[in-house]
């Protein structure tokens, strides 16, 4: 990495504040421009300074902005080129999916090592996804909706094969390059996957991708051009 990425860590607990301070301190991809206790914060650190990628907790309440999804869509809308990675100790679901329905697509559980921050970093920072085992054992056990089953199993082997990658995180350019196919193929065959699943936003593909363990999946033979 030829520049560290710079990171700004919002947090209201004290101790698992410093906690983060250490893991980013100690690691020479990073460079930790602040630390905020509320919203107010966060705001004037990102109005005063450059900022790839913002670690924040879920509830973080007192600030003149709120904290939760109300802060995070606001946050987006102000700075579009900034990258998230969201704290928990909540297990509900439905909080899961309000965030990877803002396009949130690394988010750790509190109750998960610590270690995990680093990878989360480095993952938001290239719009890739990334889960800590508590949160990825919540999207596992929830249900997808049925119409999302059904529709999973009308694609073709190269579609689920196609989907499998993109959510593992390569680019349509990389797949086209993997499974020796043009850019316009490998993007249609997403396109026609997501319409047969009912899917109509990447953050709801990563859902699905979750739910339904197609991540720990083996990659497919490339015998089916369709």
């Amino acid at each position: 990495m030829s520049a560290s990425i710079k990171i700004l860590l919002a947090d209201d607990h004290p101790a698992l504040m410093l906690g983060l301070r250490s893991v980013a301190l100690t690691n020479n991809t990073l460079s930790l421009i602040g630390t905020a206790s509320d919203s107010t914060e966060v705001m004037n650190i990102l109005e005063q300074h450059d900022c790839d990628v913002l670690v924040t907790d879920y509830i973080m309440p007192g600030g003149q902005y709120g904290d939760g999804i109300s802060m995070i869509t606001l946050l987006q809308r102000r700075f579009p080129h900034l990258r998230f990675v969201v704290l928990s100790m909540l297990d509900n679901p439905a909080i899961l999916k309000t965030l990877m329905d803002a396009q949130i697509a690394c988010i750790l559980s509190k109750a998960d090592d610590p270690n995990h921050i680093v990878p989360a970093i480095h993952a938001a920072y290239a719009y890739g996804s990334y889960y800590s085992p508590s949160v990825r054992q919540i999207l596992e056990s929830t249900a997808f909706s049925n119409h999302s089953r059904q529709g999973a199993t009308a694609l073709s082997q190269r579609e689920t094969e196609v989907i499998r990658l993109f959510v593992a995180g390569l680019s349509i350019n990389e797949i086209a390059d993997r499974l020796h196919r043009s850019k316009q193929t490998i993007s249609t065959q997403k396109n026609n996957a997501m319409r047969k699943l009912g899917l109509t936003r990447d953050a709801d593909l990563y859902r699905y991708a979750m739910s339904t363990g197609l991540l720990t999946q083996t990659p497919a033979t490339p015998q089916d051009p369709s």
